[in-house]
């Protein structure tokens, strides 16, 4: 009865979130991502030209953005770096950030609590919500940017990072990885909402909060004198998925990457728990 409650409970949040006008809306904001990006590149290369700069270590465009024109399954990785700095985890932010808060604001946090659910049922409710929604987030990036690809840019062998060159289905295999890796990047990102969202009872000043709080990571990861704290910042390792497309694959950055959102979810996990255990409901 209480894993059937609990699975229950999963499947009432999960259908809230995604049948929000807000989270539709993300969703196709993050589709239409790709989109523009492939039609950019397209128009700019149409008269010959090529696009210049993109690489997964620095340059003028995102990283991959440089290959996609000999394979547009590039177009993929090219996405997912160009929405994982801002886009994503800002989606990812609204969406966790509002999970507490909101319900509070609404007037409908205590009325969930009546029911026999218990404040840590419904807290890993929402928290499996907000995850569920980073792997739907990314995936719609990723089958965005697959299909405009597709249209737009011949498909065939892929050349790695290293030079190497693996088959077309090797490549979309990869793509799949690198999405998934890409989806638990944000586990810490949906953590830190998820806290951010038991400290108020305004949905909007707990989603404005945990945004702030993003961009203000990523400005504090751009900054070479902090250099002694960037590992320590949970979006230092995310483009080490670009490490996905080397032959071999180059595992340390992505170890590390996953490790630290692993630790950034169990401390604001935590303290979330903490919190929401504690709110006074009534207030």
């Amino acid at each position: 009865m209480s894993l059937a409650w609990t699975l229950g409970l999963f499947r009432s949040e999960l259908s809230l979130t995604f049948r929000r006008w807000r989270t539709l809306a993300l969703l196709a904001v993050l589709a239409a991502v790709p989109v523009l990006v492939g039609i950019a590149v397209r128009i700019e290369t149409s008269d010959g030209g090529t696009v210049g700069g993109g690489g997964p270590d620095g340059g003028g465009g995102p990283a991959f953005i440089a290959q996609v024109t000999n394979n547009g399954l590039f177009l993929v990785f090219t996405a997912l770096a160009a929405t994982l700095p801002f886009f994503l985890p800002m989606a990812i932010g609204v969406v966790a950030g509002d999970a507490i808060a909101g319900e509070a604001s609404a007037g409908t946090l205590r009325y969930l609590l009546v029911a026999p659910a218990g404040r840590t049922r419904l807290l890993l409710a929402k928290y499996a919500s907000a995850l569920a929604f980073c792997l739907v987030a990314t995936l719609v990036v990723a089958v965005s940017a697959l299909a405009v690809g597709a249209l737009l840019f011949p498909l065939g062998e892929v050349t790695t990072i290293s030079g190497t060159r693996i088959s077309f289905a090797d490549g979309l295999l990869r793509a799949l990885l690198i999405a998934l890796v890409v989806a638990a990047s944000l586990i810490g990102v949906a953590a830190l909402g998820l806290f951010v969202s038991t400290l108020t009872s305004s949905g909007i000043a707990a989603m404005a909060t945990t945004v702030g709080l993003l961009i203000t990571v990523q400005i504090v990861d751009q900054i070479p004198q902090l250099h002694a704290i960037h590992p320590y910042l949970f979006s230092h390792y995310w483009l080490s998925f670009a490490d996905l497309m080397r032959e071999p694959v180059y595992w340390d950055d992505l170890v590390k990457n996953l490790g630290l959102q692993a630790l950034y979810a169990g401390v604001f996990g935590s303290a979330a728990w903490a919190r929401f255990g504690t709110k006074d409901i009534a207030s």
